[in-house]
């Protein structure tokens, strides 16, 4: 479960992104917490458009970013923008400490926010690779979620409290602190034990290839569209925990920190889950997407703050198990000159449909109220998973047999695809060698 830890350089990374992260989410609780009470009057629309914000970029910036991801040095690339976050966080937290924010401040500050992690979240995700071997690869993705969700874990807990007694503003600056820890981790990283990554030469067409990779690729198509879904319409989660905390359970900031926990201890073992298995599956990715679907659906309907409480760790298993599991699936299965642009599409895909999202999930829970909203959560799982099981009946021959130890098994073909990956991985290959000579 633990293996990629052996790695020094792993490991130095994976500490210091767990110090970042619990920072970062920090500060994204107490965001969330003065748009939604100090600066408007439970308006879960404005919460919405905040997200929409932070997370647009994402999708618009998405070719550039996969394109400085295969191209440039990513440990330099992440000390740029590791810094560029801690200065931002900074701003925001001197104007809140000082009295002077206002609700289009915290906008413009989650806009420039949103652009630098397009720019970031790609090239993380493709350091991994140089951290580990391919082998540890899907391990080392797993644990990533692990130190994400251990963060949001510890995180909104400790900022509800801080809110509580001192006020959102040094959140705000302990998140731009924390930054120091990450930039030290990748500062000590050993770049001689770094494995290499083929970089792309100044060429045209290299955006356009990763788009005509990707189409050929009908597995990563499906994951896409799946995630697509699920990081659209159910990844709204603190629109669904501050809006059913205020609305349906008259509860405040304390107890919203300690139900963004209660979902991240869920959330941290989907994702250890995740890490045990040797290679990332297809149908994990499936099962875990239903499982999400139903325990929204369940989370809708919990009449007391602990049932609701419960109901969330179950969301956080299912929809990290999906996730980690869908991250790894797509990074593994595809050409390494291709990695930084696929996944920069994957996250996209998967933050930039937020935008969309997040303020139609805003709207239905003014209008309906969050029970409502949370049904579009469990719709979104639900209708993912029947997409790629479709798919897989009519493309692939899935079928469900019992085995002689009386236990259910689904089966499926992969052939066509594992001939469209040689295919596209060989003209990779042979492009950039074209393009390198």
């Amino acid at each position: 479960m633990f293996r990629s830890l052996r790695v020094f350089n792993y490991r130095l990374w994976f500490v210091g992104a767990l110090v970042s992260n619990t920072g970062a989410w920090m500060q994204r609780t107490a965001q969330d917490w003065i748009v939604l009470t100090e600066l408007t009057d439970n308006d879960a629309a404005a919460l919405g458009i905040t997200m929409a914000l932070q997370f647009g970029p994402l999708l618009l910036l998405m070719p550039v970013a996969g394109l400085i991801a295969d191209r440039f040095n990513r440990r330099t690339v992440l000390l740029l923008t590791q810094a560029a976050q801690g200065l931002l966080a900074l701003g925001l937290g001197l104007l809140v400490v000082f009295g002077h924010a206002q609700l289009w401040h915290v906008y413009a500050f989650a806009l420039a926010l949103g652009v630098v992690t397009a720019i970031d979240a790609p090239v993380r995700q493709a350091f991994v690779s140089e951290l580990v071997s391919e082998a540890d690869l899907p391990n080392a993705v797993a644990l990533n979620s692990t130190s994400f969700q251990s963060a949001r874990m510890i995180g909104p807990a400790v900022a509800g409290i801080l809110v509580a007694l001192v006020g959102a503003g040094p959140v705000f600056l302990i998140n731009a602190a924390s930054f120091v820890g990450v930039m030290f981790s990748i500062l000590a990283i050993r770049p001689a034990s770094l494995r290499s990554s083929p970089r792309l030469s100044k060429a045209r067409g290299h955006i356009s290839a990763s788009f005509r990779y990707v189409r050929a690729r009908t597995d990563i198509v499906i994951v896409l569209i799946m995630v697509f879904l699920v990081g659209t319409f159910g990844f709204n989660f603190p629109i669904f925990i501050s809006t059913m905390i205020t609305v349906e359970y008259g509860a405040g900031s304390a107890e919203f920190g300690v139900l963004s926990s209660v979902m991240a201890v869920g959330a941290v073992f989907g994702s250890l889950l995740a890490a045990r298995r040797e290679r990332a599956r297809l149908s994990v990715v499936i099962v875990a997407a239903a499982a999400f679907g139903l325990s929204c659906a369940i989370a809708a309907v919990t009449p007391t703050y602990w049932s609701f409480a419960i109901a969330l760790v179950a969301i956080g298993i299912t929809s990290l198990s999906m996730m980690s599991t869908a991250n790894a699936y797509v990074q593994t299965t595809t050409a390494p000159a291709m990695r930084g642009r696929v996944m920069a599409l994957y996250l996209g895909i998967f933050a930039g449909g937020t935008p969309i999202g997040a303020p139609i999930v805003g709207w239905a829970a003014n209008a309906f109220g969050p029970r409502w909203a949370m049904s579009i959560a469990a719709f979104a799982g639900l209708a993912a998973a029947a997409i790629a099981i479709t798919w897989l009946v009519l493309h692939h021959n899935l079928r469900i047999h019992r085995s002689p130890d009386t236990r259910f098994r689904i089966r499926f073909r992969y052939d066509g695809d594992r001939r469209e990956l040689a295919t596209q991985e060989l003209a990779v290959i042979e492009t950039t060698a074209k393009l390198t000579s």
